[in-house]
């Protein structure tokens, strides 16, 4: 076995560790595809965001049931052909990470063993992608990038099948390219800005050969139709219309609403404007790390890195910006880059790119936020546990996803970022009366990293009890930074030193 498969396989272990390790990059990969799809199939609470329930919806559901649907309704089919129970939580969860991993390996990689063809080439592309901490977590998590990545390298792959073959009509890369451009559309926006480049250098073929462009055409525009149908029937669940009734009077073509809300500057706003060159400073260092270093190493202009360079220019004008915009650059860019020819620059790069994927790996793929999910599904269970809790107010966490909890009526209250003090006086509240003789008990769940419960519970302590049902040490929360106010050493020893989530059962002490 060469050193290269040996790295290879190595490396695959560590990419399944982390896709199976339950850190919490963004509640995106969450409440815009697994949260919904649950509740349609399990019948699990859901918290429905403000893509799926505005007038004009800007999320399409229709990308959702083949990559999260199906697996779970296969998942639902074994679970009662055995005769089992309803389907846990945590066993959906982790299937689905299992999923994203499983797309990753091997349509990732498959697909960078198409666009690079020089054996040598390939074996160093292959292993930078694979060597990354975005292909180990970004991408191995329920994110609709994740999904975008993929439509993206297969889109290049069928432009360049067309492209190289000169001499015939490629009706079937053809077919594939018009459907996987218009789900790719229906699942994100922004693909567009990936594949327009790349896909002018196709005028000519279309000149020579417009049959293709035809069928690119029909499939674009059957797959495009089949989306709309879809998220027409979702948005349009109370209606008793007949569904090409509906579709002629109010189809919902949630594409077209993305694009008008995310056109306006005053809606941007309310998720935060950043300037023209935030992708340049910020996403791609964050993203790429010592591999910007290669863009001196660029083996030649192909349709990889005209399609990462294109929609990074193309997406800096868009005055949202957030780095897993620009996930589907990484590999684009990874394969078509070349090692430094100098034994010494060589060496020392790889020891920066080691160092760099290490620690971003270990902080996005284990730490961050990687409390959330264990302690909602520890939740979801609290009645086998007797905690006596119908009410959890979170703190300071990422919004927990309500699909886990699997059912029951355990209430969750996403405090988010409060301030301190308005969240004592939530918790305080709801502990007031009694239940079933009892004193009221709610959950609170926060990070260690709070000092400000720790001078709440001390100063309480004469009239209120705050017990710790569970915790966890393997959880960062990097929002609650503040090196204005700690300094850089007390605030890496308060969130660093202090890191960890806990689940607390708060009640008074009864009066005498």
């Amino acid at each position: 076995m060469t050193m290269w498969r040996r790295t290879y396989l190595l490396l695959l272990l560590v990419r399944i560790y982390l896709a199976l390790s339950p850190s919490y990059i963004h509640p995106d990969e969450n409440f815009q595809g697994p949260e919904i799809i649950a509740g349609q199939i399990f019948g699990y609470p859901n918290l429905k965001t403000w893509e799926f329930t505005s007038s004009h919806p800007v999320r399409s559901v229709f990308p959702l049931w083949p990559v999260y649907g199906l697996p779970m309704l296969v998942l639902q089919w074994v679970w009662t052909e055995t005769g089992k129970e309803a389907v846990a939580p945590r066993l959906v969860y982790y299937a689905l990470r299992l999923l994203m991993f499983i797309l990753s390996f091997v349509l990732e990689d498959w697909a960078i063993h198409e666009l690079v063809q020089s054996p040598r080439e390939r074996r160093i592309a292959v292993v930078l992608v694979a060597s990354s901490y975005v292909t180990w977590t970004y991408q191995t998590h329920t994110f609709s990038n994740a999904v975008e990545t993929l439509v993206v390298l297969w889109s290049i792959v069928m432009i360049q099948r067309i492209l190289d073959n000169k001499h015939r009509s490629s009706l079937l890369s053809s077919a594939l390219l018009g459907s996987l451009v218009a789900f790719g559309v229906c699942n994100r926006i922004t693909i567009p800005a990936f594949l327009l480049p790349p896909g002018l250098y196709l005028l000519p073929h279309f000149l020579r050969r417009p049959c293709s462009l035809l069928v690119l055409g029909t499939t674009f525009i059957l797959t495009s139709i089949l989306g709309i149908a879809v998220d027409t029937l979702f948005y349009h669940p109370s209606s008793t219309e007949p569904l090409f009734q509906i579709l002629r009077s109010d189809p919902t073509i949630t594409p077209l609403n993305s694009l008008l809300y995310n056109t306006s500057t005053s809606n941007l706003s309310l998720h935060g404007l950043h300037p023209p060159y935030q992708h340049l400073i910020a996403s791609l260092p964050l993203l790429l790390g010592p591999a910007l270093l290669l863009f001196w190493y660029i083996r030649k202009p192909s349709l990889s890195i005209i399609s990462a360079l294109s929609a990074t220019v193309l997406l800096s004008l868009i005055p949202h910006q957030e780095p897993r915009f620009l996930l589907p650059a990484v590999p684009l860019i990874l394969s078509s880059v070349r090692l430094p020819s100098l034994a010494v620059l060589k060496r020392y790069w790889f020891i920066s790119w080691i160092i760099f994927n290490a620690i971003l790996g270990v902080l996005m793929g284990i730490y961050h936020q990687g409390g959330v999910v264990p302690a909602q599904l520890w939740l979801g269970q609290q009645r086998q546990y007797d905690s006596g809790l119908s009410k959890v107010f979170w703190w300071r966490t990422y919004s927990p996803p309500v699909w886990l909890l699997g059912g029951g009526e355990l209430l969750t209250v996403d405090l988010m970022g409060m301030k301190a003090e308005e969240m004592m006086d939530r918790v305080s509240g709801a502990t007031e009366g009694y239940k079933g003789g009892d004193p009221t008990s709610v959950g609170l769940v926060a990070p260690k990293s709070s000092v400000d419960l720790d001078a709440w519970i001390e100063k309480t302590k004469s009239v209120m009890v705050f017990e710790q049902l569970w915790t966890t040490g393997n959880h960062l929360n990097l929002d609650d930074l503040d090196f204005e106010a700690d300094g850089i050493v007390g605030t890496l020893e308060r969130v660093v030193g202090r890191r960890g989530l806990v689940i607390w059962k708060v009640s008074r002490i009864p009066e005498v």
